[in-house]
């Protein structure tokens, strides 16, 4: 039931406190502090905190072991050190990096050994429990110890490859639970949308291959352009310009804040740009830098995959619902620009168009794969003959009854419903706005003069287009019906299902259409 849909096992534990988790910790770097605010409450008991030199690369966990020394609380880590995060070995790719000197610098006791020596292990930590104050045990190991194919590797930091483990289970002896992975079937039937082709494409890998094209063209590259991972390139496309491009490719690791800043300290001149990526949940944390780099001009194309709530199975935690965050700075001459493309496609059309734009440049995409749009003839939209034009919403279908405003991962499922509605005799129009955060008079105002206007996202339904299109709308001097979609609940895993649950499916939206034309 791993990461299934109401399962309450999703990719990283959430508070639920009658299933007896009282904590939540999903985003590396943030528990650290909170327990030692619960070490200041309770300090008669001693806190055990697990962790892992990934997590200790964030800088939160520098500022609350400083905090932890300078009180003294009776906080106790226990750190898997065994040199593997999701982009590969930090003794490789951050030169100088030790967990053990890192915290023995702020003041932390620590106790290194063998976290394989389970005797030693258990002393090590017998020991800590006995001292007042904070003390780390760091236990040096590798991950899946033993494991053939992924032992000491990055394929063992979630689910691991089935073939893989039925070797490792059936030299164990372990005939039942080899049976069970062999009998077990992924379900294949694939879900397809009226006014959508049947196959898809990930926008979160193309980028990292449109931007190999670009840099292809490029004199003099790693002069004039810097991409710096934060850990997560394969989840980025950054990858593959880690493959073709090495010379401007940095592995920056799980230190989004910093990663942030060193693009757009890069990119502080004309003529020089700064590429960074990440989850984009963890937009919210660089917030600031964010407004840093406006304030010094800076030029960063920044990608924040995983957007949204689709196929989001490490729950509410890693949900990136709250984009808008990037699009924080006064309006007077500000350059920011917000871009969500609806398919891989319109990606690879913005792109060239965006990169040498000036300031902010911010592009989400989606964990999960989109299928193409089809205009009316059922081509393709954004193929041959298609221009992006940047702060330009786009007319996918006309309407007269009203009109759906959306983008991303949702226009497709709102045109599945204005198509079959379409069949029905019903016309309602769908605008597509892949500028998030530009308003467009002109379609504003198409939208405006028709009956209604619905905007469906799976932002956050408190910060996301929809509060901002209606306010628009009045500015303007139109009065529609208004209503919007968005993401208003916790999650409760899954991967589809946390659109459905969220009233952003086809249903969803055929629903709150027709409380519109009532």
């Amino acid at each position: 039931h791993y990461r299934e849909f109401g399962k309450g096992l999703y990719g990283h534990p959430e508070r639920d406190e009658a299933a007896g988790v009282f904590f939540s910790s999903g985003r590396l770097g943030h528990l650290w502090s909170y327990v030692n605010g619960v070490a200041e409450a309770d300090r008669d008991k001693v806190l055990v905190l697990f962790g892992s030199d990934g997590s200790q690369q964030e800088g939160d966990d520098a500022e609350a072991a400083r905090y932890a020394v300078s009180r003294n609380l009776n906080v106790k880590l226990i750190i898997d050190d065994n040199d593997v995060t999701i982009a590969g070995h930090p003794s490789i790719y951050m030169k100088g990096f030790s967990v053990a000197q890192t915290l023995s610098g702020h003041g932390i006791e620590v106790i290194e050994g063998d976290g394989e020596d389970s005797d030693s292990l258990f002393l090590r930590i017998l020991n800590s429990l006995k001292k007042d104050g904070p003390v780390a045990v760091i236990n040096k190991r590798k991950m899946a110890p033993s494991v053939p194919g992924i032992e000491g590797l990055p394929k063992g930091h979630d689910v691991i490859p089935v073939p893989f483990a039925i070797d490792y289970l059936e030299a164990k002896g372990h005939q039942k639970a080899v049976q069970i992975l062999k009998e077990t079937e992924v379900p294949k039937n694939k879900t397809t949308y009226l006014g959508s082709s049947a196959e898809t494409g990930k926008c979160r890998d193309d980028f990292g291959k449109i931007i190999c094209e670009i840099v292809d063209n490029i004199e003099n590259a790693a002069e004039k352009v810097i991409v710096v991972d934060s850990d997560l390139e394969g989840s980025c496309g950054l990858h593959h310009i880690g493959k073709n491009h090495p010379s401007i490719y940095v592995h920056g690791g799980i230190m989004e804040r910093n990663n942030f800043s060193v693009a757009a300290g890069f990119g502080s001149e004309p003529g020089r740009q700064g590429i960074v990526g990440t989850f984009s949940a963890f937009l919210e944390m660089i917030v600031s830098e964010i407004t840093m780099a406006r304030l010094n001009n800076a030029n960063v194309l920044a990608h924040f995959s995983h957007a949204g709530v689709d196929d989001m199975a490490d729950n509410t935690c890693h949900f990136g619902i709250n984009n808008f965050y990037a699009d924080n700075g006064l309006e007077e001459g500000d350059t920011t620009r917000l871009y969500f493309p609806a398919d891989a496609l319109q990606l690879r059309a913005m792109l060239p168009k965006i990169f040498n734009d000036p300031g902010l440049r911010f592009v989400f995409s989606t964990r999960s794969a989109t299928p193409y749009i089809e205009n009316k003839d059922g081509k393709r939209f954004f193929e041959t003959g298609y221009t992006f034009i940047p702060g330009k919403d786009e007319i996918i279908r006309e309407g007269e009854r009203g009109y759906i405003v959306s983008y991303g991962e949702m226009l497709y499922r709102c045109l599945d419903v204005v198509d079959a509605l379409g069949q029905e005799g019903v016309k309602i129009g769908l605008i597509n706005k892949p500028t998030l955060n530009v308003l467009d008079k002109e379609l504003l105002a198409v939208a405006g003069e028709s009956p209604f206007v619905l905007i469906v996202e799976s932002q956050n339904g408190k910060t996301g287009l929809g509060v901002r299109y209606g306010t628009w709308l009045l500015e303007n001097g139109f009065n529609p019906k208004y209503a919007h979609l968005g993401t208003y609940r916790e999650g409760q895993g899954g991967l589809a299902e946390q659109v459905s649950y969220q009233g952003c499916d086809p249903a969803g939206i055929k629903k709150k259409v027709s409380e519109l034309l009532s």
